[in-house]
């Protein structure tokens, strides 16, 4: 059988390696044992055809940006000639479609036209994988932009997040995608960081819950989910892209890994990506400890990890751990990286010189080509019946921003705008109000779609090199949708200024509309780039928390005029509003909500939407000496007066407001004591009080009273949203099993030590009004894989139900 012609005659025997019948071990096992070493290295590593599109002069006014760190330098120096490249086989194919504008047939084509080369110029004709990124949405022409990371965050709905990525998959799935570069489970841990937009937040639980959420969704339509970035890379010294990570080992074991074995255990991912950083000097790249005895003995994750783009030659270049590239791929090889990306440089045919000198054992190239390769049996690329223009003959009829998918992009973007406070102000629809005559809508934001969408989004994050391209999507503006929504409202619109930059030249007439207008909107933020071409995103980290360039001072202006100013914070992190929020009408928080997000906006200002989204990580009062992250211990929450630094946030972790109210108490909790290796349940009633349907998110901290070493004084383990009607009540049962208290102890085991844990039910970090206490008894335990990752929650249920009771045990 030859690499043009997969399909077998009727009396053709297959080769072992392409008999379905036969188990996945037994297939990878009788290839790998075919395949020359060269062959085998040249399954570690991949090829980007478009990189060498930075070398083309860009449109008229376009600007010059790379999508990954020194993709210029790296394209400039060139790569081996595809034909060479792909001689002895390849890994992966890097970003078809995400490279250039091409519609998903033009991009489909290229897949084909590349897979048919690589089947035809290797001696085996194995296919390649084909990886895109997709953390907004398939980042390509197009697609669907999505909210961004932190506004999933926002919803607190793991089943939306679900939902949204199985269609994220499935378009990818129809045009020959296996591999899709998400999700980022980086825990937030200082706000200025650039990528924060890219997060869920700054509570591992949370993170672990929707980031496992996602990995189901997008695994569910085929495609391989790629957790990143391993790990450390959020708590850079002072929020610096790739900066080093000052952190000690059990800080790193409780913050930032758990949501990764969460979506390994929980989730099912099939893929690891390294982080660029090092943490107490050893990059992740190269960290033994990190990559094979945590992320492989321990957790048994049995996929394979892939290299952030460049990392490799970065221990060389960056890091200066290796001499060069060349030894750059050894320590990455050795310490259990199995495939580079996006190109080949540090998994080039210098290691098969080493191995044939006896430099490199053999073992460890065949353990990196056999999880490559049982990927690749997994995804069908090695049946019989697999051919390139098969791979992607869904791609014909496949609307990559259908309107399924905007239905859940405008669900996504809904449920995430956080009303902060209505104020005076909002809704501008009911409350006793009607719409008001005549509104100034002001800011940069106001008539900018581009901000409502990250920096890996299509149009934030390739289009600004083909302006005249425009979005390629319908995404109204933010003044489009208060037009369509107050349709007799005289509306009248003025920029004010810039996201960046000093220009106050527009301040005059954006003062003047407001002043003549019955109410202001003022929409302020961010605008997503990359590499400091933006105010977020990736290389766009802040010095500082204040809202960038000069929106600030227009705030204060359009405050000034004494019209009612509604303030909206578009943006990618959590800015400091202690000064905006003194001199607005009302105050609303939408981060990134993806080209739907006009239309929510607008429909939460008006009253249609029904605010319904939490704050994932906190909002500051002042733009220095900002509270950092809830997850404290004592001296971290509170100044005790020793320090005239005031942590309170402004808003706090799990916060928001809506046009309804509730009431959370009733708690019961089943036990008083229960064993280090025991369960209880944890159940309150929530109660509608209010005149209109809504949701509350009902949240379930723990605090280790006493332990080995200092303990958060509150930490998230468990929520639900619940919707209720005005008037209605229902039950909340959390089901809490003991090893949810563990901690990483003093001697780097996860430990759950005996002793009392309060208990504490409400609708933020800081609104907790039901709190209670369990005492866990017996010895200590150490715990592991197996561990209880999750906290099963019921809503429905009465409170005071059978089994559920104990006495008073606990009750607030």
């Amino acid at each position: 059988m030859t690499a043009l012609d997969r399909t077998p005659a009727a009396d053709q025997v297959l080769r072992p390696w392409q008999d379905p019948a036969l188990p996945v071990a037994e297939r990878v096992e009788a290839l790998l044992g075919e395949l020359t070493l060269e062959e085998k290295v040249g399954q570690l590593g991949s090829r980007w055809i478009g990189n060498e599109m930075l070398d083309e002069a860009p449109e008229p006014d376009a600007d010059t940006l790379n999508v990954a760190p020194m993709q210029d330098v790296f394209a400039a120096s060139g790569t081996v000639p595809w034909e060479e490249a792909i001689r002895s086989g390849i890994g992966h194919l890097t970003r078809v479609f995400g490279s250039a504008p091409v519609s998903a047939s033009e991009g489909a084509a290229e897949v084909a036209r590349l897979q048919r080369a690589v089947v035809e110029s290797s001696r085996l004709g194995i296919p390649a994988i084909v990886h895109e990124e997709c953390l907004t949405g398939f980042t390509t022409y197009g697609a669907t932009v999505y909210p961004a990371a932190i506004a999933w965050a926002a919803t607190f709905d793991p089943g939306l997040v679900e939902r949204m990525a199985a269609a994220i998959g499935r378009d990818m799935a129809a045009v020959g995608v296996h591999q899709g570069l998400s999700p980022v489970l980086d825990v937030v841990r200082d706000y200025r960081w650039g990528r924060v937009e890219e997060t869920m937040g700054e509570d591992p639980y949370l993170v672990s819950m929707l980031g496992a959420a996602y990995v189901r969704g997008l695994e569910s339509a085929g495609v391989v989910a790629t957790l990143k970035h391993f790990a450390g890379y959020s708590a850079s010294r002072a929020a610096r892209n790739h900066g080093p990570v000052p952190m000690g080992r059990r800080e790193l074991m409780d913050m930032i890994l758990p949501p990764f074995e969460a979506a390994i255990a929980l989730g099912g991912a099939r893929s690891v990506m390294n982080a660029y950083s090092d943490v107490d000097g050893v990059p992740a790249g190269a960290d033994t400890w990190l990559l094979t005895e945590v992320l492989r003995e321990e957790w048994g994750f049995t996929g394979t990890v892939v290299s952030d783009y460049w990392a490799i030659p970065f221990l060389a270049t960056m890091h200066q751990i290796a001499a060069d590239t060349d030894e750059a791929g050894e320590l990455a090889l050795v310490a259990g990286i199995d495939v580079e990306l996006p190109d080949r440089l540090g998994f080039g045919p210098h290691l098969v010189e080493r191995v044939r000198r006896g430099e490199l054992p053999e073992s460890l190239i065949d353990r990196a080509a056999r999880r490559l390769l049982t990927q690749k049996v997994q995804l069908g690329l090695l049946d019989p019946g697999w051919t390139p223009e098969g791979s992607v003959a869904a791609a014909g009829g496949v609307d990559l921003d259908s309107p399924a998918n905007r239905d859940l992009a405008r669900e996504m973007a809904e449920q995430s705008v956080i009303l902060l406070d209505a104020g005076t102000a909002l809704p501008l629809i009911g409350a006793g109000r009607t719409a008001p005559g005549r509104i100034a809508v002001v800011g940069p934001g106001a008539d900018d779609p581009r901000t409502f969408m990250g920096c890996y989004a299509f149009p934030n994050h390739v289009l600004p090199r083909h302006p005249r391209l425009g979005l390629g999507i319908e995404a109204p503006s933010v003044l489009d949708a208060l037009r369509a929504e107050l349709p007799g409202t005289e509306i009248s619109h003025e920029r004010g200024c810039d996201v960046r930059g000093g220009d106050r030249s527009g301040f005059p007439a954006a003062v003047a509309a407001a002043g003549a207008a019955d109410l202001c909107v003022a929409v302020v933020g961010d605008l997503a780039g990359l590499f400091g071409l933006g105010t977020s995103g990736e290389g766009c980290d802040a010095e500082d928390l204040r809202l960038p360039g000069v929106q600030a001072d227009l705030l204060a202006e359009l405050f000034a005029t004494g019209t009612p100013v509604v303030v909206v914070v578009v943006s990618g992190r959590p800015y400091a509003l202690g000064d905006t929020h003194a001199g607005a009408a009302a105050l609303v928080q939408a981060f990134m909500p993806g080209e739907e997000g006009g239309a929510a906006i607008a429909g939460v200002l008006s009253g249609r939407v029904q605010p319904g989204g939490r704050l994932p990580v906190q909002i500051p009062r002042s733009p220095g000496g900002q509270p950092g992250t809830y997850l404290q211990p004592p001296l971290g929450a509170d100044s005790h007066g020793i320090s005239n630094l005031d942590p309170t946030p402004l808003f706090p972790f799990g916060y928001g407001a809506s046009y309804t109210t509730f009431e959370v108490g009733d708690l019961r909790i089943s036990d008083t004591e229960v064993p280090t290796d025991g369960e209880f349940t944890v159940s309150v009633s929530v109660r509608n009080t209010g005149d209109r349907a809504g949701t509350e998110v009902v949240q379930l901290y723990l605090h280790d009273v006493l332990a080995q070493v200092t303990r958060p004084v509150r930490q998230l383990a468990g929520f639900a949203r619940v919707c209720l009607e005005p008037g209605e009540s229902t039950g909340v049962c959390f089901r809490v099993h003991a090893d949810r208290t563990a901690f990483t102890g003093r001697d780097l085991r996860r430990i759950v030590e005996p002793g009392d844990v309060e208990v504490l039910v409400g609708t933020s970090a800081a609104e907790l009004p039901c709190r209670g206490s369990i005492r866990l008894t017996g010895p200590a335990r150490h715990v592991g894989r197996g561990r209880r990752l999750a906290t099963p929650v019921e809503v429905g249920s009465p409170a005071r139900r059978p089994g559920l009771g104990g006495g008073d045990a606990g009750q607030s």
